[in-house]
């Protein structure tokens, strides 16, 4: 049994064993995850901004508020100005200034009270002239603005006229016989018309809130009215001229925004939801969640449907490989994907490839045993030759020996052949190398061809037999000595013949022999039998000369045809 080693870095992989699909699965997360990631720290990186953004705005609101207010109390101020200055106060001509006053309000939105320092009225625009007064019923303004001086707004209070929440705007007047203030009153809900939400996102409240921290006016879905107080939790933190408020545990999800009028004790207020504010970014958020689940569920499904696409081709590349792992000719596959294609034709070429080596391993075995039976018959018939020429075991010995290695040579040219044929020249050349003393001693002449494996042992003998004796007697005895072997077509009734003739010169003077042993039956009657020929033995003075007359098919061995 062989027992393979296994490299220990293949025993762990790297990755957890997983189907192809769940592996696309992992890498389509993982593209699309990062992506995902990436995008949302933009969104949160732009809605921290608009949150910025936000409280900017929303500070800007509250003084855009607290300007239109101001402008309203100035326009009060203002009118009272105009109306101290007139010279029937100076004269305290209380009902030549009564109408003075209604002519100049033109409204019945604003009321001017004329008080003396104890907030007896002398005068109501409210009530016909003449008609009996109480006293103001906002005394702590009153006596707030005569202590300082100036011109100042009330907290928001019930009007004893009206009976409505009013606020007062009061003008210290000095030296004046007709009284010590002029007192304008308006109602808080004419006010509240100026406060207008129409510029705030939807859900956003505006409002007044007096020193008191009372709402003089207000407007937007909180439903504040006028007398209501504001949150006693987040009035003390409104401490700067103007900023922004949140606290989620008094606001949740809530922002505030707060700016001074300017020269009053009065504050403009706007709140509401942060989301209805960044509608917009959330709907971003919306559609980022909803659109990046959408494409994830779209990129899964396309990814299972690519894995099913690429394991049943996997699978079918497999099965072809099972196939022929068991000996079968597999087809090549047509598959989506181009790889795979390549790979199934390689597989197919490789099933044929193995089969042809598997029939030409058949075919080698055959001709082994073929070869085998043959080399054995040609070695017992030479050993017989031998031992009836020969006088000694010794001589025996090496007489067998050297034939044997002539065969060996043969043999293992063809093996390194896998016994397809050998060219002649090559044949030549590897039976008379180790007779040469030079390359000068041998001269080729003719066009090569391939042999047929029979050919090769048998002309092998032929020619290490021929080398032998040339050795011994002939042209190779001598160092000036040359052999020439050329090779001719030939035509003839039979078929188209080859000449082959070796010839000798430059030895030793050659004689006759006048005893022929084994070599004359190698070179004469074998090779005639051999090659279906005759062969001519001249043993000229000169050298010999040794030819066969043999058919070509004998010898050469038939092209193969595509």
């Amino acid at each position: 049994m062989v027992v393979r080693s296994v490299d220990p870095a293949m025993k762990k992989p790297r990755f957890p064993k997983a189907s192809i699909g769940a592996y696309l699965i992992a890498i389509a997360l993982a593209i699309a995850l990062p992506i995902l990631a990436f995008v949302a720290l933009l969104l949160v990186q732009l809605e921290s901004n608009e949150r910025d953004v936000l409280k900017r705005d929303t500070v800007q609101d509250a003084q855009a508020l607290a300007r239109t207010i101001d402008r309203q109390l100035q326009d009060m101020a203002t009118t009272l100005r105009l109306l101290s200055s007139s010279p029937e106060l100076e004269h305290n001509d209380i009902a030549t200034f009564f109408e003075r006053t209604e002519t100049v309000l033109r409204t019945d939105s604003l009321f001017v009270l004329l008080v003396d320092k104890d907030g007896q009225q002398r005068l109501n625009t409210s009530h016909p002239f003449g008609e009996p007064l109480g006293k103001t019923a906002n005394m702590a303004a009153l006596h707030s603005a005569l202590d300082s001086g100036r011109i100042e707004a009330s907290d928001v209070f019930i009007g004893s006229s009206s009976g409505q929440w009013v606020y007062n705007v009061t003008l210290p007047l000095y030296h004046s016989p007709a009284g010590a203030a002029l007192i304008m009153t308006q109602s808080a809900e004419d006010l509240g018309k100026l406060i207008t939400t129409g510029a705030l996102a939807p859900g956003w409240s505006a409002a007044v809130i007096d020193s008191s921290g009372h709402i003089v006016a207000s407007s937007g879905p909180a439903n504040h009215v006028a007398g209501d107080a504001f949150n006693r939790d987040i009035l003390p933190k409104l401490i700067a001229s103007s900023g922004v408020y949140q606290d989620e545990k008094i606001l949740p999800h809530a922002l505030l925004g707060y700016a001074q009028i300017p020269g009053w004790s009065w504050k403009a207020v706007v709140w509401g939801p942060v989301a209805s504010a960044q509608a917009s970014l959330m709907s971003t958020w919306r559609f980022l969640i909803y659109g990046g689940v959408t494409l994830l569920l779209i990129a899964l499904i396309a990814v299972y449907a690519l894995a099913r696409q690429v394991r049943i081709t996997i699978q079918s590349i497999a099965d072809m490989a099972d196939r022929m792992g068991r000996g079968e000719i597999v087809s090549p596959i047509d598959t989506s994907v181009i790889e795979a294609n390549q790979v199934a034709v390689a597989l197919s070429n490789a099933s044929f490839d193995r089969s042809e080596t598997e029939d030409r391993l058949h075919f080698v075995m055959h001709e082994l045993v073929h070869r085998t039976k043959n080399l054995l018959a040609l070695a017992q018939a030479m050993t017989r030759q031998l031992a009836r020429q020969t006088d000694s075991v010794d001589t025996f010995q090496r007489a067998v020996a050297d034939r044997l290695e002539g065969l060996a040579r043969s043999i293992e040219v063809l093996t390194s052949e896998q016994w397809s044929g050998v060219s002649l020249r090559r044949v030549i050349d590897i039976h008379l190398a180790t007779f040469l003393q030079g390359p000068q001693q041998l001269d080729i002449k003719g066009r090569d061809f391939l042999l047929k494996p029979e050919a090769v042992q048998n002309l092998g003998l032929v020619l290490h037999e021929l080398a032998t004796n040339s050795v011994k007697y002939g042209a190779l005895s001598a160092p000036e000595g040359k052999i020439t072997i050329e090779w001719t077509n030939v035509e003839s009734d039979i078929g188209q013949m080859i000449r082959f003739v070796w010839t000798e010169s430059g030895g030793p003077i050659v004689k006759t022999p006048t005893v022929t042993g084994f070599g004359t039956t190698v070179t004469k009657a074998h090779a005639a039998a051999a090659f279906s020929g005759s062969v001519e033995i001249d043993f000229r003075p000169t050298g010999l000369v040794w030819v066969l007359n043999a058919l070509r098919s004998t010898l050469e061995r038939e092209r193969e045809r595509n």
